[in-house]
């Protein structure tokens, strides 16, 4: 819809997860006076004063954190040495699914010695806990930064393609690709994948940690809504007050 007469604009952008690619723009008007035009050219009469912004606002906003693809999660993990050697080295990894394609980012320091690996395991007995055979690319993420104690590193793997797992993960799913990416991201949903980072003095691993998903901040539809009621309490006050003054 194409907003005319408008006095202020207040635009939203909402990001595909995971990407720098807008999936959705919200543009929220206070209208003086104007018009409102369908996709087929043809405009309807259109008033909106200031008193509907909040009203406005808060719709939108409820939308922009609902609008989000469904194939899309994000999912992280912090990296200790708790679960398998005794190392004090730490990292933090991020892991983004969207559609077929699953963005790594890792962060790390305080390795006992240089880095010799790097993957992602999949899947574990129990959530949480326990340990699997490696899921992705072998013999370590392509590019991943090798004979060092601390680094980061960022890459997007095409999940339809064989060459972004592990052969053996491929072939315990059956020899289907298909059947692999579905059973990684069945494991990253339900807690039973990690990731970990393997070093010289640490052949096994030195640092890992389950790949939890990352949540929605629970305050943000919260202050969208709270937004919208603010301005329909508003709306309706001034609305009152007229009644009363005529």
């Amino acid at each position: 819809m194409l907003l005319t007469g408008v006095k202020k604009i207040i635009a939203f952008r909402l990001l595909s997860p995971g990407t720098s690619v807008p999936s959705k723009r919200f543009s929220l008007g206070i209208i003086r006076s104007g018009c409102m035009a369908n996709g087929d050219g043809n405009t309807e009469g259109f008033d909106m004063k200031p008193k509907f912004f909040g009203i406005v606002a808060g719709l939108a906003l409820s939308v922009m954190f609902s609008a989000a693809p469904a194939t899309a999660a994000t999912y992280y993990a912090n990296l200790t040495g708790d679960a398998e050697s005794s190392s004090t080295g730490t990292g933090f990894a991020l892991v983004t699914i969207n559609t077929n394609m699953m963005t790594v980012n890792v962060t790390f320091s305080g390795l006992t010695t240089g880095t010799t690996a790097s993957h992602i395991h999949c899947c574990t007995a129990s959530a949480g806990t326990g340990t699997a055979g490696v899921a992705t690319t072998t013999p370590t993420f392509v590019g991943f930064p090798l004979g060092v104690t601390s680094g980061t590193y960022n890459n997007t793997l095409d999940l339809t393609l064989a060459s972004s797992y592990n052969p053996a993960f491929v072939t315990a799913e059956g020899g289907s690709v298909a059947a692999a990416e579905a059973a990684l991201l069945l494991g990253l949903a339900t807690d039973v994948a990690y990731l970990n980072i393997h070093t010289t003095m640490f052949p096994g691993g030195e640092i890992r940690g389950f790949l939890v998903p990352t949540p929605l901040p629970a305050t943000l539809p919260l202050f969208a809504t709270g937004l919208g009621a603010l301005g329909l309490l508003g709306w309706r006050r001034k609305r009152k007050a007229a009644a009363i003054a005529t």
